[in-house]
């Protein structure tokens, strides 16, 4: 899973790469020792999203920043550069990539976040959204003013999205989550291994 996501990160000329270490940390560590990816470890407590991105900011510098979920497997369009070349610097704080819920494979549950006529993104609240597929821009200075050491990533979205900055598109092509054994098969189907 890890060397898919770095795949796409190789493909899209993304050359300052994170990842994020608790879960079998070690053996992600070995796995990685030559490929040029910095470590940010977890070790006394998970720290959700936005602690983690935030525990993670010296290594990766200044923002915005690039995220990507490495438990999900996408098709069709690289990710990573779909949201660079949609990435308004003067507009947006956050930039989310999304999938209709029929297209978000091994994903229960309904959708996340609605579009409007500009692509801002609101909470579906319960309505038929589009589901969030793990890939994101982000600017990074809203992190140093959570309070908390352990916070999702909702909590700067939400604020983001009150601000009118928070801002979605859809992915052009396929995608599955890969977070349960029993999406591999699905995952594998997708990608014809």
């Amino acid at each position: 899973m890890i060397d898919h996501a770095l795949a796409l990160a190789d493909a899209a000329g993304v050359t300052t790469r994170v990842a994020n270490l608790h879960y079998r940390g070690d053996q992600l560590a070995a796995h990685l020792r030559d490929r040029n990816v910095a470590l940010s470890w977890e070790t006394e407590q998970i720290l959700e999203t936005g602690g983690g991105l935030r525990a993670a900011l010296p290594l990766l510098g200044p923002g915005p920043v690039l995220t990507l979920n490495s438990d999900a497997v996408w098709t069709g369009a690289n990710p990573l550069q779909e949201l660079m070349a949609a990435w308004d610097a003067a507009r947006m704080d956050a930039l989310l990539l999304l999938l209709p819920v029929a297209q978000a494979l091994g994903h229960s549950g309904s959708g996340d976040f609605l579009l409007d006529a500009e692509n801002r993104i609101s909470r579906a609240k319960g309505a038929p959204g589009l589901v969030y597929s793990g890939a994101q821009i982000i600017r990074t200075g809203l992190l140093e003013q959570m309070p908390e050491k352990v916070f999702s990533l909702n909590l700067l979205w939400d604020k983001m999205i009150l601000q009118g900055r928070a801002f979605g598109m859809v992915h052009q092509g396929g995608w599955c989550d890969v977070g349960r054994p029993d999406c591999i098969p699905i995952a594998e189907a997708l990608l014809h291994v």
